[in-house]
């Protein structure tokens, strides 16, 4: 059981503006897991909390962030520019590695929406190691053909069985993964999982995903 948990607002540096985080380092964390949100989704996102919290229950610490800033934030081109909110989680990712609780340990990726595709091109990028990756409600499509050929972190999906055109575009991602990788197809589950028990499963899910393919934290010299 985790008894402590340091619990963070932190303020990440961006083109000399800052977006803010939710840091939350369980005592003994094995690993960390960056949240990539949705478009018009932020750090305060209930169902990506709710994944959150059921994985630092293991031992996982979480990072959730606003992608975009306060003024970037009305625009939907920026929200749909993966390759910026791509950029943006690396930024995440090297203040994670700076950090004195989260420095040593492995990274994994939870997208959700077009935050799916962001994770997948940091993921595919090789510029900082990821270890695994989750998408829910994604769309991995929009990482693009060449990126999905180059990721080689182990990769879950994870799409609502009524959610039939996301399902189709998550399919033809699948394809182009070279990695090891699954595709889970929740029963009854819309685009946001707000069914009974639906989000559950994705945590569930999740957590199992990241516990199995996550490495151990590196030990401390």
């Amino acid at each position: 059981m985790i008894d402590r948990v340091r619990k963070e607002l932190v303020d990440i540096a961006i083109n000399g503006q800052f977006v803010e985080g939710m840091l939350a380092v369980p005592e003994g964390a094995r690993a960390v897991v960056l949240f990539a949100h949705g478009s018009g989704s932020g750090r305060l996102s209930p169902r990506n909390n709710y994944v959150a919290a059921e994985l630092r229950k293991v031992g996982l610490a979480t990072l959730l962030m606003d992608l975009l800033t306060p003024g970037e934030e009305p625009s939907t081109r920026a929200r749909f520019d993966i390759g910026l909110l791509a950029r943006r989680l690396e930024l995440a990712a090297n203040w994670l590695a700076a950090d004195r609780d989260t420095r040593d340990l492995p990274l994994g990726l939870f997208g959700a929406s077009t935050g799916a595709a962001a994770a997948l091109q940091l993921a595919a990028g090789g510029r900082y190691p990821v270890y695994a990756v989750v998408s829910r409600g994604g769309r991995p499509d929009l990482a693009g053909s060449t990126e999905l050929d180059l990721v080689e972190a182990p990769t879950l999906l994870i799409v609502g069985g009524l959610d039939t055109q996301v399902i189709e575009l998550n399919e033809e991602a699948y394809a182009m993964l070279n990695c090891r990788k699954e595709l889970t197809i929740v029963p009854g589950a819309t685009h946001l999982f707000e069914e009974p028990g639906a989000l559950e499963q994705v945590a569930h899910l999740a957590t199992d995903w990241f516990v199995r393919c996550l490495p151990a934290a590196r030990p401390q010299p």
